[in-house]
């Protein structure tokens, strides 16, 4: 039942913040222009690549919060969290300090405008790092809920903080001040009210102790899976940021808005993958800690199929009608023709990214940091020079190209590593049955359906009916993949109702 629980409040979460999130966009361009969407483009980037300095603080936590709370002993997980919390915080105040040093060099010799002067961008940058340094603590203590499987509470306070942050900053540049720098000073402020309120719920869950302080004891008790999910975190950005950072240097803030904007979109995909992710880690956790190998088995492959299942469809869905979204998202048809091959291609790669959330949450559950840190090593090697090559030669659609690249790589590469360590045997059934069937079945029913239903012009009843087909086809592909699973499901749900009716 909690499982259940949780999983629905992650994707509500998820929704919410994505739509209202896309919502907004239209009118951050209306307001702002393209140019300044390619600042808040380059805000998200910096505060990914800043992510470095979490320094795997935060996968530690929601680990050692869901071990502990398998054994019952959340007081010692509250020591843990407080002391974390003393380096967070710490690490907030040399964020704010560092972006304030570095913005007049990022401003001159890194960001190129053609609007904007070079003091604006610096403002600007000065800016970013404060609303960074604001919400720095907040992963920490989202971490924690999260091991607790109390997600209910962090995402009922992340849908109330992402509504007020997105139409508020909306109403402040209607009424208020319609600048890139007004933006960014209400983004800090919420930021701010936003960790206070994550830190109370936090706590409230944990239970914190009359007298508790700093103890070394516990960084060391965890230093070695903290510092494997360091060397984790830190090439994982490297990983998932070097073509934005190489087309926030080589191409112009313009082109770079383009880029964003469509990997906005091709982001929404996290609607599931984050609260899967949320959920999935700290169950697999759990049965570690139980030593349940049969049904550590049955949730990593049912599990991933179906989130392959949907994963899949909805990508299909997005390529065929990538301009059509555009369009009615953006009301502009030549950005939307400009932009729809490059949304194809990152939602792809980012499709074939999430459905290795399993292999990775696996890895985490058994504490192997090394797997995780070995394959992203060997394929920043390879991303590395191919990621530059492409940008050089193909501009914004060669980072796209270069991102799907990258992730069907990690798809087989992933795959075979994780299961010549962990689960051994089960990779090659899972890689054909959970990843492989579900992608050639999505192909068949998209390719189906762009003959017979897609008509040019008509871009609202495309999406319609292509959005109704997916739906079909993710319920079809289930019955002929997972057939028990669906059988079982759909018995509790007859089971439930039947108990209503009756009471």
């Amino acid at each position: 039942m909690k499982l259940g629980r949780n999983l629905m409040a992650g994707f509500a979460n998820s929704i919410w913040s994505a739509l209202i999130g896309l919502a907004v966009v239209p009118f951050y361009l209306n307001y702002l222009g393209i140019e300044a969407y390619g600042l808040i483009g380059f805000f998200v980037t910096t505060q990914a690549v800043l992510g470095i300095l979490d320094l795997g603080m935060a996968p530690t936590i929601n680990r050692e919060v869901a071990r502990c709370s398998a054994s019952g002993d959340l007081q010692e997980a509250g020591k843990l969290l407080h002391t974390l919390a003393v380096v967070y915080w710490s690490m907030a105040g040399i964020i704010a300090l560092l972006m304030l040093t570095l913005a007049p060099i990022i401003a001159e010799y890194w960001l190129q405008s053609k609007t904007f002067s070079i003091q604006t961008i610096s403002h600007a940058v000065m800016l970013m790092g404060l609303v960074v340094s604001c919400r720095w603590p907040i992963g920490l203590y989202q971490g924690a809920l999260i091991g607790a499987e109390r997600l209910t509470v962090s995402s009922g306070i992340n849908i109330v903080m992402a509504t007020i942050s997105s139409i508020g900053a909306v109403a402040v540049l209607a009424f208020v001040s319609p600048t890139i720098e007004a933006f960014f000073i209400w983004q800090a402020c919420i930021g701010l009210v936003y960790v206070i309120t994550i830190r109370s719920a936090a706590w409230k869950v944990i239970g914190k102790a009359k007298q508790i302080s700093f103890d070394i004891e516990k960084l060391k008790s965890v230093w070695r899976f903290t510092a494997g999910m360091s060397g984790v975190a830190i090439l994982s950005v490297v990983l998932m940021q070097l073509d934005k950072v190489l087309l926030s240097k080589l191409l112009s803030l313009e082109d770079y808005g383009r880029y964003m904007l469509a990997l906005t979109l091709a982001n929404g995909l996290l609607v599931l993958l984050t609260p899967v992710f949320n959920v999935i880690y700290p169950r697999l956790t759990s049965l570690v800690v139980k030593g349940n190998e049969r049904e550590i088995i049955r949730l990593y492959r049912s599990g991933a199929c179906f989130l392959s299942t949907i994963v899949f469809q909805i990508t299909i869905a997005i390529i065929v009608l990538a301009k059509d979204i555009l369009f009615l998202w953006t009301n502009n048809i030549s950005l939307a023709s400009n932009v729809a091959s490059i949304l194809s291609l990152l939602i792809i790669g980012t499709a074939f990214n999430g459905v290795m959330i399993f292999p990775y949450a696996l890895q985490l559950a058994y504490g192997v940091t090394r797997l995780p840190l070995l394959i992203v090593v060997c394929l920043i090697v390879v991303y590395t020079p191919l990621a530059y090559y492409f940008i050089i030669s193909y501009g914004l659609i060669g980072g796209a190209l270069a991102w799907a690249t990258l992730n069907l790589m990690y798809i087989v590469f992933g795959t075979w590593i994780t299961h010549r360590h962990v689960l051994k045997g089960v990779g090659g059934e899972w890689l054909r049955r959970s990843v492989i069937a579900p992608l050639v079945l999505s192909l068949v029913t998209g390719s189906i359906g762009w003959k017979l239903i897609y008509v040019e012009g008509e871009y609202l009843m495309n999406v319609l009916l292509i959005v109704m087909l997916a739906i079909i086809s993710v319920l079809a592909i289930a019955l002929i993949l997972q057939p028990s699973d669906v059988k079982s499901m759909w018995r509790k749900y007859s089971e439930e109702h039947s108990s209503l009716g009756e009471a």
